[in-house]
């Protein structure tokens, strides 16, 4: 069994989104005020997918082809 990463980085969310990596880390930053996380804590999948209003499929499928 595969296991999938279970962290979202600024590549990915240039990936996904087709928008810049520079994007990806304003979003990451904007994604841990909302859930009031530290900057040393990482953005899970689900995160990303209840802030972006991306189905949670879609992301997994993706991190499944990466990983």
């Amino acid at each position: 069994m595969k296991i999938t990463r279970a962290c979202i980085y600024p590549k990915d969310i240039q990936c996904i989104t087709g928008r810049s990596e520079r994007y990806g880390r304003r979003l990451i930053k904007e994604i841990r005020a909302y859930f009031d996380k530290q900057p040393h804590q990482f953005i899970t999948s689900e995160e990303f997918a209840e802030y972006s209003g991306i189905n949670i499929e879609i992301i997994n499928n993706y991190l499944k082809q990466v990983s």
